[in-house]
């Protein structure tokens, strides 16, 4: 689940403690529930950077971005049973004042196809293993 940055996200303006209580009471409800694997907020895109990838060139913009509206303020990772689900548990969100929320599906082993060989499923698993093990 995305949270789609508006104004006043780019802006840098942070959370109240009354918003930041209600995003934290959503966010226990989502981990006792057992479906919250990660999520974060994001600093406004005036601190971030693009890499874009063309013709073997890559080419940096440091931000802000000017579209706000086809940016990410933070996210959410579900592990949810189907769409209809997440679906459900974005609309329990203490979101409001035209707060727009995006869920995409992250892609399975099985979504891949063909080129997603046994070996690299396997150096997948192995990096997998790496970056959890760094967890502790």
């Amino acid at each position: 689940m995305f949270l789609k940055a508006d104004e006043t996200t780019e802006a840098g303006v942070l959370p109240s403690e009354e918003i930041i209580a209600a995003m934290t009471k959503y966010n226990e409800e989502l981990v006792k529930a057992g479906v919250m694997l990660a999520g974060e907020g994001l600093a406004p895109s005036s601190r971030g950077a693009r890499v874009k990838f063309e013709g073997g060139k890559k080419t940096v913009t440091d931000g802000p971005f000017t579209e706000s509206k086809e940016l990410v303020a933070g996210f959410w990772m579900l592990q949810c049973k189907s769409l209809d689900e997440a679906i459900e548990w974005v609309k329990r969100s203490p979101l409001d004042g035209g707060a727009e929320v995006e869920i995409r599906q992250i892609f399975e082993a099985e979504d891949l196809g063909e080129g997603f060989t046994p070996e690299l499923q396997a150096k997948e698993a192995e990096l997998r293993r790496i970056v959890e093990s760094r967890k502790n």
